[in-house]
């Protein structure tokens, strides 16, 4: 299965190098792919769930959110709404490439991102999270004590899933002000919610809260 370099402007102008895995044979349909929080494109999680979909004829792109992956991590990553801007560039740069995304899926808080994104790309018909938060500020409970510090200007090196992320005030305050509740009842598509019930990072809860919201 070819994997080949899909490049793509942001609107802040953020040159972003993605990758997109074809299938060998026809293409069924195409998907786009957001990582978790501490996660990149490369990541195994993003690595073989965009091979497996294109080993079934869904050729999808993955990519680094802007702080994270290959992007780099000197800086604190953009925050939830730069996310879901990127994701939706991305999906318009697929369209304009005559691939426009069909599924949307996202793995923890990039599960959320694509809930966000879902409703300005068109061309996405069903949409699928993988652990992914209802409450996105989830990643502010993380922190622990830290949290607090945040919405006073500090800025904090936290440790999560093992990675050490630079998060400051701006991004706490973005993740405050998202309503996925009212994205998920506008949603209008079908939604698949891929969940562990030993999650130890997000818990099962947060699956069955995005199920009521969406109204089953």
């Amino acid at each position: 299965m070819p994997s080949e370099p899909f490049d793509f402007v942001t609107p802040k102008g953020r040159h972003v190098r993605a990758r997109l895995d074809r299938p060998a044979g026809p293409v069924r349909a195409y998907a786009l792919f957001a990582h978790c929080f501490t996660c990149g494109k490369d990541s195994l999680a993003a690595t073989r769930i965009a091979r497996a979909l294109a080993a079934d004829g869904v050729g999808t792109l993955r990519f680094d959110f802007a702080g994270m992956g290959e992007a780099g991590m000197d800086h604190a990553p953009e925050g939830f709404s730069a996310d879901v801007a990127e994701l939706v560039a991305a999906g318009e740069a697929m369209a304009a490439q005559g691939c426009a995304p069909q599924l949307l899926i996202g793995h923890s808080l990039g599960g959320a991102a694509a809930i966000a994104a879902a409703g300005a790309l068109p061309s996405v018909r069903a949409v699928a999270t993988i652990a992914a938060p209802f409450d996105v500020g989830h990643v502010l409970k993380l922190l622990g004590p830290q949290a607090e510090g945040l919405m006073h200007g500090e800025t904090h090196a936290a440790l999560i899933a093992g990675r050490s992320v630079r998060v400051d005030a701006r991004f706490a305050a973005d993740l405050k002000m998202q309503d996925q509740e009212a994205r998920l009842k506008s949603l209008g598509r079908p939604l698949l919610i891929l969940h562990s019930p030993v999650d130890q990072v997000v818990g099962i809860e947060e699956s069955s809260r995005i199920y009521l919201a969406a109204k089953h």
